[in-house]
């Protein structure tokens, strides 16, 4: 999961993944979470997957 935080917002992978414990099921609880200053945005609004995709080209997921 890619997340942007608010200014000032103090949050962690962990936080973030234990909300969804519960909420959801299990297999719909992201693996990670990778912060990102700023989610790429077309000329219509729409995240630009692609573009994000670009960015996180080099990550790999912890434990693999």
């Amino acid at each position: 999961m890619c997340v942007v935080k608010k200014p000032g917002a103090e949050v962690s992978r962990e936080e973030l993944i234990a909300f969804y414990d519960g909420k959801t099921a299990k297999w719909q609880i992201p693996d990670d979470v990778v912060f990102v200053d700023a989610i790429p945005l077309g000329g219509t609004g729409k995240m630009l997957k692609t573009k994000l995709r670009e960015q996180l080209a080099d990550y790999k997921l912890p434990g693999l």
